[in-house]
């Protein structure tokens, strides 16, 4: 990409888009386009293609979801799936239909199986069952995924598809309910906090392993591989590095400086027993994540306790 082409961030207000618009000023890229959802429906096909055909984006980071922790996609099955193909299907399409040099796809680290081999490398995609608490979010990635090679091999796009390990930081969702399990983590410590409580309940056991990669350094990587990537296969981005979920909790609970007690509460479930990447094919090509846990943290619980009054909370 040189600096002055067109870049259409898909998802510009979110987790992941948000850290892109970042990253891309700062490095010098000066034709971003976005549009808020409220001007682009992008589970509309007409609308979608409208837009493509007007504003002719040269190239498209598609971070655009319908995204949530265990909660919401068990309460919400039906709108996982839904929604993220209209949006997937819609930008995907026109992105072929009005000639973008280059697509990048982002999914998730939910589409590899439940018990894939640790750390879990690309080729396990499709190597077995997925975990049933997420499993109408990942059914939709692993289309968006195929979608992309469909229209490499039969139309010649240069689409790609990186799938993130979790991520937080800026701009991330802290509902209790629909977020996921940092920030929900976070929010819980700090209201815990500032109302004098002793103790924090949080859910399962806390033994499952979780990998955390920074939204700004996700960004990063993001703009890595649309510059250096051009490959049919997915490709992993993470960390390369996990902890368990107590020691997570303990971690945000320094951070936010609460001294109760944390009480797990065993009859939520815990999802996943364990996910760390293989990033081994992304670390040879020369990217490396920047960002370690605690800075991460701090960064982000500063940036809530400066836009709590913003927030849907």
């Amino acid at each position: 990409m040189n600096k002055n082409c067109k870049i259409y961030v898909a998802g510009h207000n979110g987790l992941s888009g948000s850290a892109l618009v970042r990253k891309l000023r700062s490095n010098g890229y000066s034709n971003i386009l976005t549009c808020d959802k409220n001007n682009l429906n992008l589970k509309n096909k007409e609308q979608t293609e409208e837009w493509f055909s007007k504003n002719q984006p040269e190239y498209v980071f598609l971070a655009a979801a319908k995204v949530g922790g265990i909660y919401a996609n068990n309460k919400y099955p039906a709108e996982f799936i839904y929604d993220n193909l209209e949006i997937q299907n819609n930008v995907i399409h026109s992105s072929y239909k009005f000639n973008v040099k280059k697509l990048l796809f982002m999914g998730s680290i939910c589409i590899y199986p439940k018990f894939a081999p640790e750390p879990v490398n690309e080729t396990s995609l499709l190597n077995g069952s997925l975990e049933p608490s997420n499993e109408w979010y990942a059914i939709a990635k692993i289309a968006g995924i195929k979608m992309c090679q469909a229209y490499r091999k039969q139309y010649g796009c240069n689409f790609i598809s990186a799938m993130p390990c979790n991520l937080y930081g800026i701009n991330d969702n802290f509902h209790l309910e629909n977020s996921h399990v940092l920030p929900a983590l976070i929010r819980k410590f700090h209201e815990a906090k500032i109302n004098n409580s002793k103790t924090v309940e949080c859910w399962g056991t806390g033994s499952p392993r979780r990998e955390f990669l920074y939204s700004d350094d996700l960004a990063d990587a993001l703009i890595f591989l649309m510059n250096k990537y051009n490959e049919n296969e997915i490709i992993n981005i993470g960390y390369g590095e996990d902890l368990t979920i107590k020691d997570i909790a303990n971690k945000i609970k320094t951070t936010i400086n609460f001294t109760g007690e944390i009480i797990w509460n065993t009859s939520k479930p815990d999802g996943t027993p364990k996910r760390l990447l293989d990033v081994n094919r992304l670390f040879d090509m020369g990217w490396r994540p920047k960002i370690n846990l605690e800075n991460g943290l701090k960064s982000t619980y500063e940036w809530y306790l400066n836009n709590q009054d913003k927030l849907k909370l």
